[in-house]
């Protein structure tokens, strides 16, 4: 650690001291008790502010002990504003003789994806349009009306309640493409108009938490298919992934389920039983247990306004199995849709990439397509929306060829394939890492 000397202010008093650091400290402090990180070559400590953050403190400290630039760039709608919060944080900056990128990364590389960061920007590709949105939320609430409507003109008869979960299903998993949208801030140029409308349609329209999501989601953002940081790969010991984690498991004869058959039972416990079972129960306990009773007030709003519109028509049991079936089927729905982006990808250890590295090898495109587009919510684009979380979705297509070009340039994989491809590509991944699990776990 060096020093820099004393700046005399307007006041003519002197201001104080400036610290310098080197990469080699900085890197030293990525501990539960001792979390530095760097912004723009400012070194902050943020040890005792991540509990406060309002992404959650696990994201923040993902990135401890390096530096933090590109996402704090992409998470943030305001740096402005943000930087206030920063300022009694800040502790020194960089030695003038340390690169401003860690861990040997190409600088230019960072460079060039800043400038198309800047380039996306001057195109006003982060400038969200009123009208989407609007018919987006339109349509789902339009799907809600008619699913009432029918039911009370044809009533309770077997075809048209299926008809009527499967309307109930689009509905919910439309919306909860759309309380992404406003998670992300993609939508409102305030902070505060995503979150109130965040709430609102990820709690009244789908009876879940905003505060949950966010928590658990930015880490996914923030370290894609990286073990022990994204919460997506965190598979609860049933299944293994990606090339390196089921050969360690398979040396230390670790077998909690038969990996080598987890392409098989895959369709039997994640489509299923992911938003039904697991994501109930985990939404429910952290409501009440970090007391996000704003959030629990939403989700009531919703469980209310599902019972009194269907309690006349079916009763309680019959609406409570009728709420349980719309979970399962949305389930696939999400299951399918959200995992053939990440799973066939590379899923490791922290390698310490660059923004762009790191977010192009945990992610795949789906081919485009109005049907795609509707489906999927816009994450066929999922490559563009890891790299740029806060863009409007409508203007994916804008910058995707400005990012090909880039990585082009500098040879990353840009990998896109057709739907029906990336559905089979779940399963052959897990079949792949289920054999090495078995190799390693016979022979090793």
């Amino acid at each position: 650690m060096g020093k820099g000397g004393e700046q005399g202010g307007d006041s003519g008093e002197p201001a104080a001291q400036i610290r310098f650091y080197t990469w080699e400290e900085i890197q030293k402090h990525n501990l539960r008790t001792d979390k530095w990180l760097v912004i723009d070559r400012k070194v902050y400590n943020i040890t005792k502010w991540a509990k406060r953050h309002p992404g959650g403190q696990r994201v923040i400290s993902h990135c401890a002990g390096e530096d933090a630039t590109d996402a704090f760039q992409a998470f943030h709608i305001n740096p402005t504003l943000v930087q206030k919060f920063l300022k009694p944080l800040l502790i020194g900056e960089l030695a003038p003789g340390e690169p401003s990128q860690d861990r040997d990364k190409n600088s230019q590389l960072v460079e060039d994806f800043r400038t198309l960061r800047k380039t996306a920007e001057d195109m006003n590709l982060f400038q969200a349009s009123p009208l989407f949105f609007s018919f987006y939320l339109g349509h789902i609430i339009v799907m809600e009306v008619l699913a009432w409507l029918m039911i009370s003109y044809f009533g309770t008869g077997w075809i048209t309640t299926l008809i009527l979960a499967c309307i109930l299903t689009t509905s919910q998993a439309q919306a909860g493409w759309l309380q992404h949208d406003f998670g992300h801030l993609s939508v409102f140029k305030k902070s505060s108009w995503n979150h109130v409308v965040h709430k609102f349609v990820i709690g009244h329209l789908k009876g879940a938490s905003a505060n949950w999501w966010n928590h658990r989601h930015f880490q996914h953002h923030a370290k894609p298919n990286i073990f022990r940081k994204d919460p997506d790969v965190n598979m609860l010991h049933i299944l293994v992934l990606g090339d390196t984690q089921p050969v360690e498991y398979g040396k230390k004869k670790l077998k909690y389920l038969p990996y080598n058959h987890q392409h098989e039972y895959f369709f039997f416990i994640f489509p299923p039983l992911l938003i039904p079972v697991y994501f109930q129960i985990q939404i429910i306990s952290t409501m009440i247990k970090h007391r996000f009773w704003a959030d629990l007030a939403w989700a009531i709003s919703y469980y209310l306004r599902f019972f009194i519109t269907y309690i006349p028509f079916y009763g309680v049991l019959g609406s409570l199995c009728l709420l349980t079936f719309v979970r399962f089927l949305e389930s696939h729905w999400f299951v399918w849709v959200t995992q053939m982006n990440h799973i066939p990808m590379e899923i490791d250890s922290e390698k310490h990439r660059d923004w762009l590295s790191s977010q192009m090898a945990a992610t795949c495109n789906i081919e485009q397509s109005f049907f795609n587009d509707w489906f999927t919510g816009h994450l066929n684009f999922q490559i563009e929306h890891h790299l740029f979380p806060t863009m409007p979705r409508h203007n994916f297509w804008k910058v995707k060829p400005l990012v090909k070009s880039l990585c082009a340039k500098y040879g990353v994989h840009y990998e896109e394939k057709p739907l029906g491809k990336a559905f089979v590509d779940i399963v052959g991944s897990l079949k792949k890492s289920g054999d090495l699990w078995l190799d390693a776990y016979l022979h090793k």
